[in-house]
């Protein structure tokens, strides 16, 4: 499987820079998603990568070899990059049969015919969709069309798997089981699966390592949970994990032992980081971020609140909590209830909390908060 590298990839549309100066590195065999919001530049990126979209400026690379560069005038057609792309709507010829769908890239290479009923027939039972060969597309569900699709792209045996938001027309229980399939095909063939997604829970799930997109520029590029434990900045911290983070604007000033000193509703409160000093001046404008799983609700707790409202699920229950203006969010988990209004005390648990700049939004560190 290739190695693909994007150094220094930019990409205008007129006035408009869709991405710009994109230095990335996908490795063999890993399952890369391109996470952000609309119009972040994932889509724009997937395309160059594919040769659907030419860059202004910069390099790809596959396999160590340029397919783009902008300096030596290379821009190798997408038939030659061998690459597979799947697209959002399947795009299956609807006159033809699940089998002749799937055979139709190994007709157009002149593969013999027992060689394409073999790949056929493998694919039809990696895909476990062996009863629907004789079918049209029409005769199919959201989720075989899908398979189908994907059966077709991998036929050819492709160095690499693009795939475009595919699993946004199923349904919640369908993308859910898609999702599984999906990681367990990366899995069986090995291959080198690059995704487009604007879900967080789609790549949190799928993929070994997660580019998160903003205005067409990286923010992070990492595994999912450390996007998720560790997030760069306020912008990660935000578009990764649901329920999302709490975060709440505080100015804070130095103390003993390192220590940040802040108060909320008007409670005393330390930020003690757990490696290293934070440096910060006094006053300066702070934001606290806290996953909802750190807030606990129990009779010890420190601080007194309210319930706002409660959204049990059966397995977890979400809380929003009222802290004087605040409205919180904590994770419960089991099959509780809470009626609104009830006073009940609360209390940040862990190590895991974030210190942010308000300003830059960057980062300052880990810690956990105390009540003073």
């Amino acid at each position: 499987m290739p190695e693909i590298v994007l150094n220094n990839v930019t990409k205008r549309f007129g006035k408009v820079t869709a991405v710009e100066n994109l230095n990335l590195v996908i490795a063999d065999g890993s399952f890369v998603t391109l996470l952000g919001p609309s119009g972040c530049g994932k889509t724009t990126t997937l395309r160059m990568i594919a040769g659907l979209e030419s860059p202004t400026e910069g390099e790809i690379l596959i396999n160590g070899k340029p397919v783009f560069s902008s300096s030596k005038g290379i821009d190798i057609s997408p038939n030659k990059r061998d690459v597979g792309f799947l697209f959002q709507n399947y795009a299956l010829w609807p006159h033809m049969t699940v089998e002749q769908n799937i055979a139709f890239g190994l007709e157009n290479l002149k593969w013999d015919k027992p060689r394409i009923q073999a790949r056929v027939e493998e694919l039809l039972t990696t895909l476990k969709i062996e009863s629907l060969g004789k079918r049209y597309p029409n005769e199919l569900s959201g989720g075989q069309q899908q398979r189908v699709a994907i059966a077709r792209t991998l036929a050819t045996g492709p160095r690499v798997l693009f795939m475009d938001e595919p699993l946004s027309n199923l349904d919640a229980k369908l993308r859910t089981e898609m999702r599984s399939e999906l990681k367990r095909l990366h899995t069986e063939t090995d291959s080198t699966f690059v995704y487009v997604t604007h879900d967080q829970l789609e790549a949190m799930t799928l993929s070994t390592k997660t580019c998160l997109m903003k205005e067409g520029i990286v923010q992070q590029y990492a595994p999912p949970l450390e996007i998720y434990n560790k997030p760069v900045n306020i912008f990660a911290a935000d578009f990764v994990g649901s329920p999302t983070m709490n975060f709440i604007e505080i100015k804070g000033w130095k103390g003993n032992s390192g220590e940040i000193r802040f108060q909320v509703h008007g409670l005393d409160m330390a930020f003690i980081p757990v490696q290293g000093e934070i440096s910060i001046h006094d006053d300066q404008a702070l934001t606290l971020g806290i996953r909802p799983e750190f807030i606990n609700i129990n009779e010890s707790g420190a601080i007194p609140a309210k319930t706002y409202a409660a959204l049990p699920s059966g397995m977890e229950t979400i809380v929003k909590i009222r802290l004087g203006d605040l409205i919180l969010t904590s994770v419960m988990f089991g099959a509780i209830d809470f009626m609104p209004d009830v006073n009940i005390r609360i209390d940040f648990s862990g190590d895991n909390c974030i210190l942010f700049d308000r300003e830059s939004g960057a980062n300052l560190g880990l810690g956990r908060i105390t009540v003073l």
